[in-house]
Parts: structure tokens; C-alpha cells; sequence
């Protein structure tokens, strides 16, 4: 199975794992709570590679080889940009997250059924407080969500790694026996299914020329309880009353 074929939203890679238990649900938020028709990501992306133009001297082509490579290397280039060079994160998030949200569209369905979820609701992510912020609020989801669990609150420490997970957790007083993780990346999930989470991988509907085809496989996993195409649909599932 792939990402491209008909997907049914609400279907579980395993029959035997459902929500029922459940009061916590995560978010990532880019790429999973907007799709990638939206333009957000590309826009992100691009001023990383500037970024490191700038940083380093290098042509566009030269940046993003670099770019790649940190990426491969660390999971994050602000994680090899601070490892490697020192940098300061807060100027590098700010630059990375001066985009136009003009393309996003409120999603009041979305909204409605993160609404309809019981108990609380998060988003952990790899960007800024105020990037996530941001793109809540032009969704109009913000106001469904808790608090926002940013990398600055990980102490830029990136997902997959198990220390930012670790974090989240303690800080928001999360059982993750009781928790629900939502991801456009499988090897984000890898440690959340490790710590006890339920795990939904959210792929596209369409290839995303903008990231690697790997990103958006939707081939299950055994870290992977339930893939869908359609998180709107698949989150009204969720809130449905149990027979």
C-alpha cells in the first residue's frame, strides 16, 4: 500500500487497538494538521536553505545538499546548526518561520472534530511556539488546543529522539498509556508506540513533490496502529460514542 491508493481514513492497521482508553491526544502540527497543498512547509523550507546560503556563502544548490545532509544526520538542521556552529535557535526559528499564511485555509471541520475528542489536546512540534501559534489560529483549531509543546520546550532537542518525547511527557503530566500521538512521519511514532502511545500516521492524499517520497509511504508498521488520508474524518471516528 502507498499514500496514492484509495486510503480508507478511519481503518486500523491493527484490528485490535482501538481509542477507547484515551484522554490525550497529540498533534504534530506541519503537514499533519494542514495538507501540503496548503504551502506552508515548501515556504519553511526555503528560508532554511537560505539560511544556510547566507551562513556559509554557498549557492541555492549547494545549501540544500548541506541542508539534506544535516537533516540525515542530526533530524533537524537547527539541531546540526547548534551542534556543529553554535548558532542562536531563536534567530534561526524566527527566520525560518517568516512565511505567508495567505494559502491556509480555515478548516472549522477540523476544528470541530479535534473539539469532539475527550479530554485534553496538545501539539508537540519541531518548530516554534509561534509558528504552530500561528498556523492554529489561520486554521481556527487553536482554541481546541491545551498548550503547544515547542522545541524550545524540549531544550531543542528533536523528535524522534526519545529525550524530546521524554520531556513532553513531564511537563504536561502526560500517561502515555493514555495518549495518542498523530504524525506525518513514521519515524516519529517510533517512540511514542515504544512509550505505550496509540499512533495514527497522517500521509497525503497526493504526492507532496516537496519532501522525499519515504516521508510519505504508508506502509504499516508494527509502531503504526491506524494510517488515514484524511485526518477530519478519521478524528470523527475517534469521537464516536462506544456501543
Amino acid at each position: 500500500m502507498n499514500a496514492f491508493e484509495p486510503l480508507d481514513p478511519a481503518k486500523p492497521v491493527s484490528e485490535t487497538r482501538t481509542f477507547a482508553h484515551v484522554d490525550v491526544w497529540v498533534f504534530d502540527l506541519d503537514n499533519t494538521l494542514y495538507p501540503h497543498t496548503s504551502r506552508i512547509w515548501p515556504q519553511i523550507d526555503e528560508r532554511i536553505t537560505l539560511y544556510i546560503a547566507d551562513m556559509f556563502g554557498l549557492d541555492g544548490m549547494s545549501a540544500k545538499a548541506l541542508q539534506k545532509y544535516f537533516y540525515y544526520k542530526y533530524g533537524t538542521t537547527l539541531r546540526a546548526l547548534i551542534d556543529e556552529h553554535g548558532i542562536d535557535p531563536h534567530h534561526f526559528l524566527d527566520f525560518a518561520h517568516d512565511i505567508d499564511h495567505t494559502s491556509l485555509e480555515a478548516n472549522l471541520n477540523l476544528g470541530t472534530a479535534i473539539g469532539s475528542l475527550p479530554g485534553r489536546k496538545l501539539i508537540l512540534t519541531n518548530g516554534s511556539r509561534k509558528h504552530a501559534e500561528n498556523v492554529a489560529k489561520k486554521l481556527g483549531i487553536l482554541d481546541h488546543f491545551e498548550d503547544v509543546f515547542d522545541i524550545a520546550a524540549a531544550d531543542f532537542v528533536p523528535k524522534p529522539e526519545r529525550r524530546a518525547y521524554e520531556s513532553f511527557l513531564d511537563k504536561h503530566a502526560v500517561d502515555p498509556a493514555r495518549a495518542a500521538m498523530f504524525e506525518d512521519l513514521a519515524k516519529n511514532l517510533i517512540v511514542p508506540r515504544e512509550l505505550g502511545m496509540m499512533t495514527t500516521l497522517v500521509v497525503p492524499k497526493t504526492v507532496d513533490p516537496f519532501r522525499e517520497a519515504f516521508e510519505q509511504d504508508a506502509v504499516p508498521e508494527p509502531y503504526i496502529d491506524f494510517i488515514t488520508d484524511d485526518l477530519t474524518v478519521f478524528l470523527k471516528g475517534c469521537a464516536k460514542p462506544k456501543p
